[in-house]
């Protein structure tokens, strides 16, 4: 089974330049102008999932509470390290998650439309 988590979003160069700079993903392909939508596929070559960023010209409506997040494992403690650079060399501000797993078990941070990023320290199930 392949898997795609796909949203909707007002500026893809900037949402891609956040998961592409600072998650360390690949852009592994993309569309324009298809039934007035762009979009963008995000993620890790040879993996069986991605992200979905379209946009077009209706402005998204993103609802969310704190403890919606896309969590990511890296494969390494060194990968894990390397992210972390990333997101202080970017200055982005890291936030204390709701949920006490992540707090002791990873990094929040925001992405440009305002949804939380979980980097985890530990390895996925």
């Amino acid at each position: 089974m392949t898997f795609r988590v796909a949203r909707h979003t007002s500026d893809l160069a900037k949402i891609s330049q956040f998961y592409c700079d600072v998650l360390g993903l690949s852009r592994l392909g993309g569309f324009e102008g298809h039934d007035g939508y762009d979009g963008v596929f995000l993620g890790i070559p040879g993996e069986r999932w991605h992200l979905e960023f379209t946009a077009s010209t209706d402005e998204p409506i993103h609802t969310s509470d704190e403890d919606d997040a896309l969590v990511f494992y890296p494969s390494t403690l060194a990968d894990y390290d390397l992210i972390l650079k990333r997101i202080a060399e970017k200055g982005m501000p890291t936030e204390v998650p709701k949920n006490p797993y992540w707090r002791e078990n990873g990094v929040l941070v925001r992405d440009p439309d305002g949804y939380g990023v979980i980097v985890s320290s530990v390895k996925a199930l």
